[in-house]
């Protein structure tokens, strides 16, 4: 673990955490006004909590939006099965809450993970007084790091990625990062670049134990909720644009709205990546003349219904269900993609844009495998959308390539509890 004096940037970082701290309820105040915060659990993100410390050993596994939790949860229960601890299992996002909190195995506990300031910090470590931390991917977060620094708590940063525009930030100040990274006993990354960069950071070991994103269960479906969905939808041929951000919803709705003709009754099943841009989406669509139903609002798709909105949390599962053809969002704009994992463990052709840095080696891999089809501009989706609707046999082709590809990369899961096992309460006995 790191010790000795803290560099300047990291002084400077506890300094602006002192600094910040009274403001803290006022941002949670905001957050909290705009839906980003859970307004009965507040005080989780100040480090208090009404829930007592489980008895025995307690692991702390920390993923902070959907992504990095459901990737967590196989791992969760491995390290439950592997040592017979209890898991503070903590998220940083309103919806990744709901999610997990609906999956958990028992001997877990969610909470929300505390603000990294000092105070919250401090109650929270002293609060649930881990044996070892377990971060997700890309959580770094200073000021708790040397919580369980200065405790002599061990801590591990698993399926870690960094991008090169992270990884260069993190060099302009060595020193901070050598003491940032120096926390952990053992990193493992998701990919060799992503090895090779955080390399370049700290003298930490750096494993290569495969994706966990690879084990995580699909998304779950409600059986009731499928069927009905299923019987409003028909025969209709059926597209899904999932997980979309601000800047691509309007390339989806013009190509339907230049389809719609041509491939009688298409349906358009859109889920945004963040449910709260439900009512700017459905704006947006019924001002291009599309009819749309939101599912927040419990509306099932009519036979006149052109985009079934999915604006609400944890039905990805339904929509890759209903969808052959499944758009993967944040990759026509620089935002890096969302998870293609998921559409292809459902058997799924996936479309995707060029940004795609978040799960470079994934996408790769399924373009390699010709189950995914790589965009180099939005104006390519128009015709790609209308060659995979013209050639339905080519589409199941290309969901089972994308099925076969991800089931040949399973393991990460068991792989990284060999490693860390040595790091778990009683070596995970």
């Amino acid at each position: 673990m790191a010790s000795g004096a803290l560099p300047f940037a990291a002084r400077l970082y506890r300094l602006a955490g002192y600094l910040a701290t009274p403001l803290a309820p006022v941002l949670l105040g905001l957050r909290a006004a705009r839906g980003k915060e859970d307004t009965t659990r507040r005080g989780e993100r100040l480090g208090r909590t009404g829930v007592a410390r489980p008895a025995g050993p307690v692991v702390w596994l920390h993923g902070a939006s959907i992504g990095e939790a459901v990737s967590a949860l196989a791992l969760c229960e491995a390290m439950i099965r592997a040592a017979g601890v209890s898991v503070v299992f903590t998220t940083g996002t309103v919806t990744s809450a709901r999610i997990v909190q609906d999956r958990l195995p028992a001997g877990a506990i969610h909470q929300f993970v505390p603000l990294d300031l000092p105070g919250a910090a401090r109650r929270f470590l002293d609060h649930w007084r881990p044996d070892l931390a377990v971060f997700i991917e890309s959580e770094i977060w200073p000021t708790l790091l040397r919580g369980l620094s200065t405790r002599n708590i061990p801590a591990v940063l698993v399926n870690a990625r960094i991008s090169a525009r992270s990884q260069a930030r993190w060099l302009k100040l060595r020193p901070f990062a050598r003491s940032v990274f120096g926390v952990f006993a053992l990193i493992t990354a998701q990919s060799a670049a992503d090895a090779d960069r955080l390399r370049h950071l700290t003298d930490v070991p750096v494993e290569m134990p495969g994706n966990l994103k690879y084990d995580a269960d699909p998304p779950p479906v409600d059986p009731d909720d499928l069927a009905t969905a299923r019987a409003a939808v028909g025969e209709r041929p059926v597209v899904a644009a999932a997980s979309t951000h601000t800047g691509e919803d309007e390339t989806i709705l013009a190509a339907h709205l230049a389809l719609k003709e041509r491939f009688g009754g298409l349906l358009t099943v859109l889920a945004p990546r963040h449910p709260q841009r439900g009512d700017q989406i459905s704006v947006l669509a019924e001002g291009m003349g599309l009819s749309v139903a939101r599912r927040s609002a419990g509306a099932l798709p009519s036979p006149d219904t052109d985009v079934w909105l999915v604006d609400t949390v944890g039905d990805l599962g339904l929509v890759y269900a209903l969808a052959p053809i499944a758009f993967c969002g944040g990759s026509l704009i620089e935002h890096g993609g969302q998870n293609p994992i998921e559409p292809a463990r459902a058997g799924r052709a996936i479309v995707h844009g060029p940004h795609v840095f978040n799960f470079a080696e994934v996408f790769a891999t399924l373009d390699q495998a010709r189950a995914a089809v790589r965009l180099d501009s939005e104006a390519a989706y128009l015709p790609i959308l209308t060659d995979l609707l013209a050639h339905p046999e080519r589409v199941a082709e290309m969901g089972a390539s994308a099925e076969a590809a991800v089931s040949r990369l399973t393991g990460a899961t068991a792989r990284t509890i060999d490693l860390i096992r040595p790091l778990l309460p009683g070596g995970g006995a």
